[in-house]
């Protein structure tokens, strides 16, 4: 009888020096391996895969003493169970490490309980096949960001579990020590009284509404900060202009938080359903095309149009920009009318 042939069981191995004492396990074998993630780093040590002197140890918090030896049992890649579908990819960027993707509004990143497929890992397991490397121990791509389902917009994804750390340690630095940058061009209503500013407001979920966030207290907040410029100004009324075209970089990564941080400051995204609710008196006040025009725009105006990062392998500043979608276009142009 014929038997299967199972990929072999790949094992590193790593030892502990001085500079390495007290340090954690994931956060000591991920430095030492750089081609294992933080995190498939730590699935693999809760997944009994890491032992020391025979013996295994499953708790990443473990410390680790100088001169103490580990050995990692990487299993094979296991397939994964999500399917690729042929959904249109508008790549920007593609070699062996990463893919950009210019993301279109409507489009999920996820699959999830709500979203089983139809997102845009199914078309990326589609697109890049067996490229895709073992990112937390499955065949798909790592998302290294995440884009709103209504926003849209530039996106780098990682083919490799080294090009995953590496893009990851520069999303969590936000461009503080690095080139990394992340900008946004955004409509809102009004705008603001100066040219540019900086908002500095912790984030955090909302006290009463589980799908929402809000600007809480120091104590409840994660520390957010985003500077904005404004780009353009629309119409004008007794109160200032209708609506401004706004360019935000972010500092940091909080969900949702160029759209807290705008309403935060009384300029909330035009079409936003979370954050824009007490705008929508504005909308009535407007002519009767700019209104039926505005009323069909099915989500918020807002693109990620400026990514730059560090390429992983090469060592290169890769930048990317990306202008206005023809929707929100369309409304700026409307709002240019009035």
């Amino acid at each position: 009888m014929p038997q299967s042939h199972q990929p072999p069981v790949e094992r590193l191995t790593a030892e502990a020096e001085e500079s390495h004492a007290n340090m954690r396990l994931d956060r000591f074998l991920s430095g030492v391996l750089p081609e294992l993630s933080r995190t498939r780093v730590q699935a693999l040590i809760r997944d009994g895969q890491v032992a020391s002197s025979g013996a295994t140890i499953e708790d990443v918090k473990y410390r680790v003493k100088p001169g103490e030896s580990f050995e990692l049992c990487l299993p094979p890649v296991a397939d994964t169970t999500i399917a690729g579908e042929a959904i249109p990819l508008n790549v920007v960027y593609e070699d062996d490490a990463l893919i950009v993707i210019d993301k279109p509004p409507g489009l999920v990143v996820h699959p999830g309980a709500g979203q089983p497929d139809g997102t845009l890992v199914n078309a990326l397991v589609a697109h890049c096949g067996k490229s895709l490397s073992g990112i937390g121990g499955v065949a798909r791509p790592g998302i290294v960001h995440r884009l709103d389902k209504d926003t849209s917009g530039l996106m780098v994804v990682a083919k490799t579990d080294q090009a995953h750390r590496a893009l990851a340690e520069q999303f969590a630095d936000h461009g503080r020590t690095g080139e990394m940058e992340r900008g946004y061009l955004a409509l809102v209503w009004g705008a603001p009284s100066r040219p540019h500013g900086r908002i500095v407001a912790p984030i955090g979920r909302h006290p009463t509404s589980r799908t929402k966030m809000a600007v809480l207290s120091e104590e409840k907040g994660r520390e957010a900060a985003t500077r904005w410029r404004v780009a353009e100004t629309y119409g004008h009324s007794k109160d200032g202009p209708l609506a401004a075209l706004v360019e935000c970089t972010l500092e940091t990564g909080r969900t949702h938080q160029v759209r807290v941080h705008l309403a935060h400051i009384g300029h909330p995204l035009i079409g936003d359903p979370l954050y824009g609710r007490g705008f929508k008196s504005k909308l009535g006040k407007l002519a009767g095309d700019a209104q039926t025009k505005l009323a069909g725009l099915e989500r918020q105006a807002l693109h990620a149009a400026r990514l730059a990062f560090v390429h992983p392998v090469t060592g290169t500043l890769m930048e990317f920009n990306s202008p206005l979608p023809e929707d929100l276009a369309e409304i700026a142009v409307t709002f240019k009318q009035l």
